[in-house]
């Protein structure tokens, strides 16, 4: 039997992105070179804004979080808003404020835990660090600075099965004093070359790190160690994203939840063409910081992003209500794919297919916040495309997890919860199928294109 292998070109385009991702940071980073290349113009909060009809427009902010937007050639305030909302940031470790540590002679790095990752997939995986470092020049000016080290620096090793027999019956470890991981030997920082001088000033974290990790980030960028004022940096996988399966019908990589969504959606705003522009809502892509906590953030959700934005295109209060009133937001994260050894715990008529195209989430309890209505837009517009729908809903003896969609539906936006199957969610290494890549983007863009239209044959009031 042949078994044919080919890729389709936007899986690829989601590895490169993913790749080049490993934080929230670099994600918007990556977000916005991308839609500059599209024609794109760049905004601040701080400034006024002049829109114009037939504009396209992107912002951020804290560099963890994007808005872009694009208007209608006949757009004007009071406009509806088709907005899709994801997230970009994931389960990870965060290396602390205070990470030196030292013991039996090893290197380690204090970390925190962020979000509700399957912790033990971390162990035995070659590690690096990537975020934000704040440097300083010899003028006195200071700026943020992105940072990726492409190589494995850390790693979180497991006891041996001889030390304990038990490790195959009950794995468990503490999270505090069992998950810090080496950086590398004392001796070896000890032999190195070094210029270090104590530094009492306030603002120096050279006494809070090793002297090797702050080298090392220093060499990367380019500065003195001491020109390095503090940080933001996180762990991740150096084994990257990747094809996977007999015909490569899977991509197994970091992140998917929800990377997979926000490029997608990225994707999706960056190849409208202008005939897609020439009526119609708003068409925007919100995606978000801190989910994976909660969203109670400057940078998340339950911010005032969504609210600004939509004052600032129809500033007064008639307006406002009126915009409101005729926008649609589709909350988009990934769902949980059957499971082949673990088919016990779906409800029986719900159980998503990898590559079985875009999934609608329900829960009676607004875990989720899709409807009757919401779920008929999704239906007809992918259905505009040639796609297939599937339904996700939780069993009643679990409990259900939720998304940025009920934070934002409490704005007065209609709101709908999608998402794509995988397997594995919040492992270091998770799987998604490379089908509904172009499926979920399919989605998006005839969301942009279409949803007005649908909207204007709907009477719901």
């Amino acid at each position: 039997m042949m078994i044919t292998s080919s890729v389709p070109k936007a899986a690829e385009r989601l590895l490169n992105f993913v790749n080049a991702s490993p934080t929230p940071f670099h994600a918007v980073q990556n977000a916005a070179q991308r839609l500059e290349k599209a024609g794109f113009s760049k905004l601040k909060e701080a400034d006024s804004w002049d829109i114009k009809a037939g504009g396209k427009y992107y912002y951020t902010r804290n560099q963890s979080t994007f808005i872009a937007f694009t208007t209608s050639s006949n757009w004007k305030q009071g406009a509806g808003l088709s907005i899709v909302a994801t997230h970009v940031d994931s389960p990870n470790l965060r290396i602390r404020p205070v990470s030196k540590r030292t013991k039996a002679g090893y290197l380690q790095v204090g970390i925190e835990t962020y979000g509700g990752g399957i912790w033990h997939t971390w162990f035995d995986r070659d590690l690096s660090i990537a975020g934000r470092v704040i440097t300083a020049n010899k003028s006195g000016e200071f700026k943020t600075r992105l940072v990726k080290i492409d190589r494995p620096i850390l790693r979180i090793p497991t006891l041996a099965i001889h030390l304990d027999r038990t490790v195959m019956d009950n794995f468990k470890f503490n999270k505090e004093t069992e998950f810090v991981p080496i950086l590398g030997l004392i001796s070896e920082q000890l032999n190195a070359t070094s210029t270090d001088t104590k530094d009492t000033r306030a603002s120096s974290i050279t006494e809070n790190h090793h002297s090797a990790l702050l080298q090392l980030l220093a060499s990367e960028l380019s500065v003195a160690p001491d020109e390095i004022h503090d940080f933001e940096l996180q762990l991740y996988d150096t084994q990257p994203s990747q094809l996977g399966g007999i015909a490569n019908e899977f991509i197994f990589s970091p992140r998917m939840d929800n990377q997979f969504s926000s490029f997608c959606a990225l994707d999706a705003l960056a190849a409208l063409s202008s005939d897609s522009l020439a009526e119609g809502n708003v068409n925007c892509i919100a995606l978000f910081n801190h989910e994976e906590v909660g969203s109670v953030s400057t940078t998340g959700a339950d911010s005032n992003l969504i609210p600004s934005l939509l004052s600032r295109l129809s500033p007064t209060p008639e307006l406002l209500a009126q915009s409101i009133a005729k926008s649609f937001l589709v909350s988009s994260d990934m769902t949980h794919g059957i499971h082949p050894n673990y088919m016990s715990q779906y409800e029986e008529n719900h159980q998503p297919r990898l590559n079985g195209g875009v999934v609608i989430k329900t829960n009676a309890n607004q875990r989720y916040a899709t409807d009757a209505i919401g779920t008929f837009f999704v239906k007809k517009l992918i259905e505009k495309k040639g796609g297939k729908v599937q339904n996700y809903e939780v069993r009643n003896d679990m409990a259900c997890g939720s998304t940025v969609g009920p934070h934002l539906s409490t704005i007065g936006l209609r709101t709908v919860d999608v998402g794509c199957p995988m397997l594995s969610m919040h492992s270091l290494r998770e799987t998604a199928g490379t089908s509904d890549v172009q499926s979920y983007i399919d989605f998006f863009q005839s969301f942009f294109e279409g949803f007005a239209q649908l909207d204007a044959r709907v009477t719901a009031e």
